[in-house]
């Protein structure tokens, strides 16, 4: 069992027990999964791109990920329905704690001028979202090897029912919201 799992059922999910105050253990809210999506719009124009910009999620999230189609034609964006535009990786269990507790305690402290994450990302219904400008801040990805500094979006989508709940949890967590 991971570090950060270990913690929730041991420190986290009885301090929210005690300050929600639930009368049952399956209303105290948890991550559910962490969704990691990098949207890679030259793949249009050069498909070695998106295998590259996989290549990088898989060594940070530690699992394959799947190559995501265009849904609408947009002609603006030259790209058409169906055409490969990203990337992203659904983390469950396990894996979901490990990139988590990887996430919150080694890259996020390595961001140039960080001041903590925006507390205000949340969607109303207790998920977070969070974009990460550069892959360079995750230790597994060597400076040398990449062709081009790209971003994603992190989601974590939790059982919580409110946005206050989530901050709560994720806070517990060791989340390193800014101070407004």
């Amino acid at each position: 069992m991971s570090r950060l799992k270990e913690t929730y059922l041991k420190e986290i999910a009885p301090a929210l027990k005690e300050k929600f105050g639930y009368k049952n253990v399956m209303q105290i809210p948890k991550v559910e999964k962490i969704v990691v999506n990098m949207g890679v719009g030259e793949a249009k124009d050069n498909a070695k791109v998106l295998e590259s910009a996989a290549a990088d999620m898989q060594l940070v999230t530690g699992q394959k990920p799947i190559i995501t189609k265009a849904k609408k034609s947009i002609a603006n964006f030259k790209i058409r329905e169906g055409m490969n535009i990203g990337c992203k990786v659904t983390l469950r269990g396990e894996k979901m704690y490990d990139f988590m507790d990887r996430l919150i305690n080694l890259a996020l402290p390595r961001v140039r001028d960080f001041r903590g994450v925006n507390p205000n990302a949340f969607d109303g219904r207790g998920n977070y979202a969070l974009g990460i400008k550069e892959q360079l801040i995750f230790p597994e990805v060597e400076y040398d090897k990449i062709d081009k500094v790209r971003g994603m979006d992190v989601i974590f989508v939790t059982t919580a029912r409110t946005d206050e709940e989530a901050r709560e949890l994720l806070t517990l967590f060791g989340m390193p919201f800014a101070k407004n």
